[in-house]
């Protein structure tokens, strides 16, 4: 059986990986755009979504139940790491069979 990848019908990368991030993509930073409040500082350089640092891993901007239907709260404003993840790549596959997760993708997906 093959099934068609959505991001809003899965969720599993942000279910999965820590997504982390340059600091200034944050919007204490001039230009950054990702909520600073949602955020973990992990490293001088680096954050990260908060929800994504330990396990059990859910990014706090992940709305729904993963696998059924999801949304991301912050979606306009999301980081580079999130905006670079696309349905049926390695890093979605991944997440994907972490989860359980139907890893085949239909025609045109």
């Amino acid at each position: 059986m093959t099934v068609a990848l959505d991001c809003q019908s899965c969720g599993a990368c942000c279910a999965v990986f820590r997504v982390s991030f340059y600091w200034a993509e944050a919007d204490d930073a001039p230009g950054g755009t990702v909520p600073a409040a949602l955020t973990r500082q992990i490293s001088p350089q680096l954050r990260c979504m908060a929800g994504t640092e330990v396990a059990p891993v859910r990014c706090i901007a992940l709305q729904g139940e993963v696998g059924r239907s999801v949304a991301c709260g912050i979606y306009e404003q999301r980081s580079s790491t999130c905006r670079s993840v696309q349905p049926g790549d390695a890093q979605c596959l991944r997440a994907r069979e972490r989860l359980g997760l139907a890893v085949s993708a239909g025609s045109g997906s």
